[in-house]
């Protein structure tokens, strides 16, 4: 039977790589929801392409926009704003739903999914940032299925399988270093945000490659890590490795250590999530491992890379300092983004919020929402007093 597939996020990197492998694989999935902010044009292609039932403008303009200019067939229903998305995540037919949207906007579809018991695949950080316990904890009430999508975490998911979780002494995330791993510290006071997006190894969207130049994104996926894997935060590294071909490794207690190689390329972990625990041909070409390797492997430079010092603090301290990391990070992003605030003070920004903002511990997910709207506001107030 196919295999029927939620997609949240569908006109982004995510989305695309997640299209290219249904079109390899029409025989084994079934497109039967859609949702995206805006893009409306290449969302209705979509629509057109799969002949997609449901479809989700989360932008309310965009919607409005799209009805009046009849984008989207008569057998297409159209819907806006989260209740849209929280109705695409709990379809009874859906038997994945993969969250590739930024930013909060995913919270609540997901736990509408997990809820249900579906599984979930998730591109989206911000979702076990913010609410790593909730998320993990309804996973088990509901017994619902956790996928992750990101290459890291997917590396570290496939390493995991079959292993007792006791013998592990430790996961490694690698991370290539971003735009500017051998730029001169001086030189960081001059890069723009144009240098920062020529990325050496990756194609991703704007925000998670300024993430990957200061390594906020490495940050934030420990974050991610701590509760996928149900792992102390003293059992989780990162290590600098240029090439991007090693994902993510699990180092035992008997020294072994067990890695995930492949392309650079979403394709791999996304139809590894898909077709899971099945495997199948690969949708593009995979390593060739007749060709010479340059494996190089390092530890972070700290001074290089504040904003990932300053996770790894937020995620000892606990709470809710990885939500307002998280939502200082976007804002100082986009300031940055902006021609507000230069590169270096993108960790300025949230060392700043973390110390203002308060922080406890909670499980409610109202509470988390206003800790993130906080964080946001002090943020902002931050860069315009600077």
């Amino acid at each position: 039977m196919k295999k029927r597939i939620v997609l949240l996020g569908a006109t982004g990197s995510i989305g695309d790589s997640t299209l290219e492998v249904l079109r390899k694989y029409p025989e084994r999935f079934e497109l039967v929801g859609i949702a995206a902010n805006r893009s409306l044009p290449k969302l209705s292609a979509i629509a057109k392409e799969f002949n997609v039932p449901e479809v989700v403008i989360f932008d309310e303009q965009g919607y409005t926009e799209a009805k009046k200019a009849g984008l989207f067939s008569k057998n297409c229903n159209l819907h806006s704003g989260e209740e849209g998305l929280k109705l695409l995540a709990s379809l009874p037919e859906a038997d994945i739903v993969v969250l590739a949207m930024t930013g909060t906007m995913g919270l609540k579809p997901a736990l509408e999914a997990i809820k249900l018991g579906k599984t979930a695949a998730f591109a989206n950080k911000e979702i076990l940032v913010m609410a790593g316990n909730v998320i993990m904890k309804a996973a088990k009430t509901y017994h619902a299925t956790i996928l992750p999508i990101d290459s890291e975490h997917n590396a570290i998911f496939q390493c995991l399988q079959g292993q007792d979780r006791s013998a592990v002494e430790s996961i490694i995330l690698t991370a290539s270093g971003g735009a500017f791993r051998n730029c001169l510290l001086e030189d960081l006071k001059t890069v723009t945000a144009e240098d920062a997006l020529k990325h050496p190894t990756w194609l991703m969207g704007p925000k998670v490659t300024i993430d990957c130049a200061t390594m906020a994104n490495k940050g934030l996926e420990l974050m991610e890590a701590r509760w996928l894997f149900d792992m102390p935060v003293e059992k989780l590294q990162v290590l600098i490795h240029p090439q991007s071909i090693i994902h993510s490794m699990v180092q035992f207690v008997d020294g072994s250590i067990l890695a995930q190689l492949s392309p650079t390329s979403m394709i791999f972990p996304i139809q590894y999530c898909l077709f899971f625990p099945d495997r199948m041909p690969a949708c593009r070409a995979p390593l060739d491992l007749s060709k010479m390797l340059n494996l190089e492997l390092a530890p972070p430079d700290f001074n290089r890379y504040p904003c990932l010092r300053l996770a790894m603090e937020a995620l000892k301290v606990g709470g809710l300092a990885p939500t307002i990391y998280n939502a200082a990070n976007e804002v100082a992003v986009e300031a940055f983004v902006s021609q507000k605030i230069s590169f270096l003070n993108i960790s300025e920004v949230i060392d700043k919020t973390l110390q203002i903002v308060s922080n406890c511990e909670s499980n409610e997910l109202s509470i988390i929402i206003e800790a993130h709207n906080q964080a946001i506001e002090i943020a902002k107030q931050i860069i315009n007093e600077s």
